[in-house]
């Protein structure tokens, strides 16, 4: 099967494509025929080495799984010994939870990991593009947050995956959402369901005289040191991003009750039957009309590379979407 690996840590020019042999799918596992994956944030940060802390977990000289990727759209090919939940041919999408593969033609997992039947009208590309940003979303806003009506949630990052995902789950909880985006992507924001949207160009949330419950830094840009001027007395800051600030905020909070907090939290350390039980909500929401998918851009596999340069730009809007075989045959069979 084909694959892009990362041999080495680097730019994006460190892909290489290489043949590697078609896995099998063992006792209790699906093989999926992959047709949609992502470029995301973490896999760049992995990619980069960067932090350099990611090579605590990925390798400490180079990549421990050179074949990155996460989350994926597919059809089951052959199930392995046991396995009865999905017939061969079903459309399904989800994420290889505490590893890595996607970045190739074919993947295993087991049939009772993060793995759901996609629903009907999706293609892979949408379907996919919507496992992006909720799996982490929401694990911060819905488990740690514990946002419901009423709650004063400001998103930062609110036109990536996960804060365009945040939008959506704020306003299906019953927040009071506020979204902090580029000026060109205010509309969008807007119609994810945000109820204020903040220009970063034109104002700085840290310094507004708003005050929020929770502050949802989606991208890392700001700090709790910042943000905690903007929080509530008891209000809470969250980033996906780790950094020696926020280490040092938690190990200051340590034992101590109320008042305001910063958090860090690892969502792709979590068990797998938490992230199957996610799956599964997902499917729920989908169902509901509670979530939408925004794609950015779409790759061919063999373009990993742009697509990756597009994530490290910084300003892609929604998910990158890599579609395998090329983007113009997805379309005509999905």
């Amino acid at each position: 099967m084909k694959a892009m690996i990362v041999p080495r840590y680097g730019d994006p020019d460190v892909f290489e494509s290489v043949e590697l042999p078609t896995p099998k799918p063992g006792p209790g596992q699906v093989l999926v025929r992959v047709r949609a994956t992502l470029a995301t944030p973490p896999d760049s940060a992995i990619r980069a080495a960067d932090p350099f802390i990611v090579r605590l977990f990925s390798g400490f000289l180079r990549p421990k799984t050179p074949v990155l990727g996460d989350m994926f759209a597919g059809t089951v090919q052959e199930n392995g010994a046991g396995a009865t939940r999905f017939a061969p041919g079903t459309q399904v999408f989800g994420c290889l939870s505490m590893e890595t593969g996607a970045y190739a033609e074919y993947i295993t997992l087991s049939e009772t990991g993060p793995i759901e039947e996609m629903p009907p009208g999706l293609g892979f590309n949408e379907a996919v593009a919507l496992v992006d940003g909720y799996m982490t979303a929401i694990t911060f806003l819905r488990d740690e947050a514990r946002i419901g009506t009423g709650t004063r949630l400001l998103v930062n990052g609110a036109s990536g995956a996960i804060g365009a995902a945040a939008i959506q789950l704020g306003r299906f909880y019953g927040a009071d959402v506020t979204g902090v985006c580029s000026a060109r992507n205010t509309g969008l924001v807007r119609e994810l369901g945000a109820d204020r949207v903040i220009d970063y160009a034109k104002k700085d949330f840290t310094t507004d005289k708003a005050r929020y419950d929770v502050i949802f830094d989606a991208i890392g840009k700001s700090s709790y040191g910042k943000a905690k001027r903007a929080l509530l007395p008891d209000g809470l800051y969250l980033t996906t991003v780790p950094s020696l600030g926020i280490g040092l905020t938690m190990l200051g909070q340590i034992g101590r009750r109320g008042g305001k907090r910063g958090k860090l939290l690892t969502t792709g350390l979590r068990p797998t039957a938490i992230k199957a039980k996610d799956m599964a909500f997902l499917v729920e929401l989908i169902g509901k009309g509670a979530l939408r998918p925004i794609v950015d851009s779409v790759f061919d596999l063999e373009d990993m590379a742009d697509a990756h340069r597009r994530v490290d730009t910084g300003h892609k809007v929604g998910s990158v979407v890599v579609a395998l075989p090329p983007a113009d045959l997805i379309e005509a069979q999905g």
